[in-house]
This record gives C-alpha cells, structure tokens and sequence, in this order.
C-alpha cells in the first residue's frame, strides 16, 4: 500500500493560548489517545505531538483527503465544543514534510532555535512506537526530522544566542566571570524573571544562591528550591560583601542599592568584580553603581537591546536553516517515491520467475531423463540468466520512481508488461 505523510494541528501562530490548553493532552494520556486516534480512524501510522505552543498529529495514510478528515474528527470531538476548525492548519505530501522538520529544526517555535522542540517530538514518537502506532514512513520521517535538527544546529548558528531576558543576563555573565562555577548569585526580590534567570544561572554551573525580600518567608520558600540561603531584608547589603552576582526585581519605588551603598562594599570586597541585574522597572538600582571600577549593571532595557540583535542574528541565520530542510525534504520525497517502486519491482521480477519456470520445465522435458546434477545446473543456469537480464531494467525502474520520471516508468512498464 502506497502511504504519504499528513499533519494537521494548531500552535502558537494560529490559536489563542485558551483554546491551545484545552487541546493540550497532558504527558500520562498521550498514549491512550494516539491509540484511540489510532482505532477510530483506522489510519495505518499516527502519532501526537502536544506542547504549550503546538498540538499536532502526524499520520501516514493512503488517501490523503480522507485521513486529513479523519484528524479534523479527532481534533473537533477532543476539543469539547470548542470551534476548532478556523484555528488548524493541514499539510499533506511534500508541505507536511517540510512542515515536520521545520517543527523539528525549531525555525516554527516561538523562540526560533529553541532545543526542547526536538526532545518533545522524539517523546511522541517513542510514544507512538510503544503504542504501536507507527510503521515505516513515520520512523524514516522522524528519523530525517532529527538528524535535519541536528544538521541545523550544526551548520548554522540558530541556537547560539540568547533570546529571552533571564538568559541574555546569564550569557553575559558568562562573558564577565567566564568561571561561574565559585561564583554566589543574590536575588534581591523574587520576580518572575529574576527567578527565572536564578534557574539559568544554577543551570550554567553557578555556585550558590542567596535570596532576600521584604516578606523574609518567601525569600525563605525561594531558597530552599534553589538550595540557597534566606538573608533578611534588613541584612542583604552586609552579605553584599560574598556576592558576585546580583539580581534584583522588587516592587520598591526607589532605589535599593545606592551608589554609596556599593562604594562600602566594594572596599570590602576589595574590588572584586560585580555582575548586577536589574529587572525591575521602575529600576531598583542607581545606575550610578556602573561608575565604580569592576562594577558591571544592566537594566531591562540593555537585556532586551541584546534579544533584539540576537533574534535578528537567529533569523538571519533560519534562511540557512531553511535551505537545509528544503535539501532533506527532497532526500525523504526521493525515498520515498523509490519506496512506491517496490511493487512494481516485484511484478516485474515474479513475471520474470515465471517465464523462467516454464520455459525451464519445458526444456527438462524435452530433454528426457537427466541426472539430478544435470538437473540442477540447469535450473541454475535459467535462474542465473533470467536475473541478469532483470538487472538493468529494475534498476532503471528504481531510478524513474525515484526521480519522478513518470514517462520512463510507463515505456518500462509497457515493454515488460508490468500490471
């Protein structure tokens, strides 16, 4: 059976986040509803991919209209009621190809060149394999998506920059420090991005974490999920003295650190190099504190100039990245149409067996009594010619199916009466 692969789905660029969570199947259930996608379309391969910005099925079918319909069921009753139809997209052939290793190179996330894409699309097919779901076309699609990802990745620079304010400041603290791994981080407030930047910063090596806020129990909570330490409010300028890094982002009006303030510590410090993030809008910190030598401070506004540039450098670089997908989507339509040969081999080499056995069991007759080793050094000598004449024709078979040359594939099927 000659099978073509379709997606169908929604993301980020086509549905509201209200009705993406109502679509969003949760990580434990993806298993029972690839295999009920499975049962009550009867599709002969399928998979689910669901994230916070996309849910989408990939299916490999026969007929292209009537499994794209199929799918649209499948979404439309998941949905609960909800209008579904207006936000999917569908793809089917070459653009759901192109379309499945886009998604996998990261060129259609949110964040362009983001990797939790490509480990989110292997758990849905491994998923899918241990359902039972999937067969040849969907493992050699996801197995060209991933070794498409990973070609991007390493022949562009699509991943090399930071495009979120939390990991611009870990990146540059990486270019002040170098060596994060004895440095202490002190998070002065406990704003959404100054936690979130915490994380990065623990993810990239950093030493230890210090955590203050005007509410000293949550600055208590905070530190016990970051293996850190609670400091009083009150306190957080002394242990200024042991900090390298410092993140702040609280509600305060005015400034919380003062030029003054960092003058003190820096003497004690002995001019050790400090590394501030403010987050907070209004600004928490005198910006004067940049006056003081190896004192380094970046507000919300140098943070989102260096996202900027860098989303323009990730976007010159998806052109690039385009032009690799575009060459991998031909590999797998050249597989494929090679793959819709094999039938037609195989008619062409059973009509070939065939003539052989008869034309062989005519001239044993004819011959009379002859010895088993006569016997099987005829029977070999027909098999062995008829297979050198099948050679060049099934192989021009192959190469006409592979590269689309339908014409050649008839005047082969017609000289060699293929049916």
């Amino acid at each position: 059976m000659k099978l073509q692969l379709i997606s169908l789905g929604l993301s980020h660029k086509t549905a509201p986040v209200e009705l993406r969570e109502r679509l969003a199947i949760p990580a434990d259930q993806v298993a029972a509803e690839v295999c009920r996608l499975h049962e009550a379309t009867t599709l002969p391969e399928c998979l689910l991919l669901s994230t916070c910005n996309r849910v989408e099925a990939y299916a490999g079918v026969a007929d292209a209209t009537t499994g794209l319909a199929a799918l649209e069921e499948f979404f439309t009753h998941h949905a609960n009621g909800s209008d579904v139809c207006a936000h999917l997209y569908h793809h089917q052939g070459a653009e759901a190809v192109d379309h499945l290793f886009r998604v996998a190179s990261s060129l259609d996330s949110m964040v362009v060149g983001e990797p939790q894409i490509l480990g989110q699309l292997k758990g849905a097919f491994s998923t899918a394999h241990a359902a039972g779901t999937t067969g040849t076309i969907l493992h050699h699609a996801i197995e060209r998506a991933i070794s498409t990802a990973k070609r991007v990745r390493t022949e562009t620079a699509i991943a090399r920059s930071a495009v979120s304010i939390s990991f611009a400041a870990v990146e540059l603290a990486k270019k002040i420090f170098q060596n994060l791994e004895d440095k202490t981080v002190m998070l002065i407030g406990a704003g959404e991005m100054a936690e979130l930047a915490a994380q990065h910063l623990i993810s990239a090596g950093v030493g230890y974490i210090l955590v203050t806020n005007r509410t000293y129990q949550r600055a208590v909570d905070l530190a016990e999920r970051f293996h850190g330490s609670a400091i009083r409010y009150e306190d957080f300028k002394e242990s200024m003295v042991r900090t390298d890094i410092v993140i702040a982002s609280t509600g305060a009006r005015d400034y919380v650190l003062a030029h003054h303030d960092m003058a003190r510590v820096m003497h004690a410090r002995r001019s050790r190099s400090v590394f501030f993030i403010d987050i907070s809008v209004p600004r928490n910190l005198d910006p004067n504190i940049e006056r003081i030598d190896n004192c380094y401070v970046y507000d919300i506004d140098d943070l989102q100039q260096v996202v900027d540039t860098n989303k323009e450098e990730r976007l010159k670089e998806s052109e690039r990245a385009t032009e690799i997908i575009q060459e991998e989507v031909a590999h797998f339509l050249q597989w494929l149409r090679g793959r819709a040969g094999t039938p037609q081999i195989i008619a062409l080499r059973e009509r070939g067996a065939r003539l052989c056995e008869a034309e062989l069991t005519r001239a044993i007759e004819q011959l009379g009594h002859l010895t088993k080793e006569d016997h099987a050094v005829i029977s070999e000598l027909a098999r062995r010619l008829t297979n050198k004449f099948l050679h060049p024709p099934t192989t021009a078979l192959k190469r006409a199916m592979r590269d689309g040359d339908e014409t050649a594939v008839a005047i082969l099927h017609k000289m060699f009466r293929i049916s």
